[in-house]
């Protein structure tokens, strides 16, 4: 069970002792974010799940120590900036699981308790996606993953509709939809959320580690939902909005410094673009 427990350790290392921002290779920045975080959340959560119950009863503990190993990891590879922001998103993660799961009622874990391996998924989930959508790489395909990805989530979620009658997954995967077709920045990003959120949710819920009520919250009854609801994600951006407003009040100068940045290479990207249709047309004459 130790060297399962360690074989984490190795993923997280990797994951964390490489940079793979400035990957000129699309294909490594994927398997260097998601790929790994993916194979992460397969093997940790197989260690909560009804299969390692019936080997021992210590399955959460075990899952447990797994996440605080690869958390430690990844917080101490990772810069300044991006640590607070893990902080931030483990205290969010703490306040929305017990409102969303303990108060609510909206999921139930497999012993009825939030584990302490789930605040602190939330970060890596919040990271891991952070890096992938900020790699050059991936920026430079910025387009073409975005179009890529939301015809992946509408024939999910379609299929989730039509075939496990998930109207709740369905309205919250078209409002998340709209939402992101005004806000191209974050686009990508979230997009991306989504994607992770789902494959979560299949390992989780087919682990048994949680599961979800046949229809909405368990209470609106024209709602009815599947385990897990395809567009369950639109939660999930609360603590990633909430993750970066802490960051902001607690860091208003650096914020500012950031939004100018962003728009004075907003305003020479732009140029740039003239230039070249400028160029084009000179061509052809």
């Amino acid at each position: 069970m130790a060297r399962y427990i360690l074989s984490h350790f190795y993923f997280l290392s990797y994951f964390s002792s490489m940079s793979l921002l400035g990957s000129k290779s699309s294909i490594f920045a994927m398997f260097k974010s998601l790929g790994l975080l993916f194979l992460f959340i397969l093997f940790g959560l197989f260690l909560d799940s009804s299969s390692m119950v019936a080997i021992t009863n210590n399955a959460q503990t075990y899952a447990n120590i797994s996440m605080v190993i690869g958390f430690s990891v990844t917080f101490y590879s990772i810069s300044k900036r991006i640590r607070e922001q893990m902080i931030f998103a483990v205290v969010i993660a703490v306040f929305g699981e017990y409102l969303f799961s303990i108060v609510l009622g909206m999921y139930t874990y497999r012993l009825g308790n939030v584990p302490h391996y789930i605040p602190l998924g939330h970060a890596l989930v919040y990271v891991g996606v952070l890096y992938f959508s900020k790699a050059s790489s991936i920026i430079k395909n910025k387009s073409r993953l975005e179009h890529l990805f939301t015809s992946f989530i509408i024939v999910y979620a379609t299929f989730s509709l039509i075939l496990k009658a998930d109207i709740f997954g369905f309205v919250m995967t078209v409002i998340t939809l709209l939402i992101l077709r005004k806000r191209p920045r974050e686009r990508l990003f979230c997009l991306t959320m989504y994607l992770t959120v789902a494959y979560l949710e299949i390992i989780g819920t087919s682990y048994g580690c949680w599961w979800w009520p046949t229809t909405a919250w368990d209470v609106i009854s024209f709602l009815p939902s599947h385990n897990p609801p395809s567009g369950i994600s639109l939660f999930y951006f609360a603590l990633d909005l909430g993750t970066l407003w802490l960051y902001k009040k607690k860091h208003p100068i650096v914020w500012l410094r950031m939004k100018k940045i962003r728009k004075i290479k907003k305003i020479i990207s732009q140029k740039e673009g003239i230039y070249r249709i400028k160029n084009r047309r000179a061509a052809c004459l």
